[in-house]
């Protein structure tokens, strides 16, 4: 075997580990990502939804009801309060038919618009912002579970030993209420 060969074999993420003696590298280590997002394709057909079904409702016949989506906010003008809390609840039955979870919205007050009609504004939120992902962090450390949590922009990342204390984690995280819904992608072996 040629010195060249043998340094070869000395080196990587795998000879590294084992100088370290743990047999696990950083990134040998199974690990998840906490995260809270929306997908915006279902939103925009759960809203086309319910833009049909208050068009053919007969109690939103003769008013002027309108849903508009700019971005991440919804914006909802009726006639009146009643009117638009009517067609709130028309939008969240739709968007919760086509998988959103109704805790990513945010709605403010119905507040009086122009010529007597009513508005409202939803915010669709998206990331975990720095309290919830404290709570998450604190809940994860809480546990004794033995892996590390850490926060990495709107995402909290899982890491730890053993497939089941990641499994423990998300069954943990599944039964808490952060206000708003969570879910876990990139389970890596």
């Amino acid at each position: 075997m040629s010195v060249s060969g043998k340094m070869a074999r000395l080196s990587g993420p795998r000879a590294r580990a084992e100088r370290s003696g743990d047999g696990l590298g950083v990134a040998d280590m199974p690990s998840f990502d906490v995260v809270s997002e929306v997908n915006m394709q279902e939103v925009r057909n759960g809203l086309d939804q319910a833009l049909r079904e208050i068009g053919t409702r007969f109690d939103f016949k003769t008013s002027d009801t309108r849903i508009e989506l700019v971005g991440e906010q919804l914006t909802i003008v009726s006639e009146d309060e009643f009117k638009t809390g009517q067609a709130r609840d028309v939008l969240y039955l739709r968007l919760a038919k086509r998988g959103i979870d109704i805790a990513a919205l945010s709605a403010g007050s119905v507040e009086r618009a122009a010529s007597g009609r009513s508005r409202q504004e939803i915010t669709i939120r998206q990331g975990i912002d720095a309290d919830a992902a404290r709570k998450i962090v604190r809940a994860v450390k809480d546990s004794k579970c033995k892996v590390q949590a850490a926060v990495q922009g709107s995402q909290v990342r899982i890491t730890g030993k053993k497939k089941d204390d990641l499994q423990q984690v998300i069954t943990l995280l599944r039964k808490q209420s952060f206000g708003l819904p969570l879910q876990f992608i990139n389970f890596r072996d």
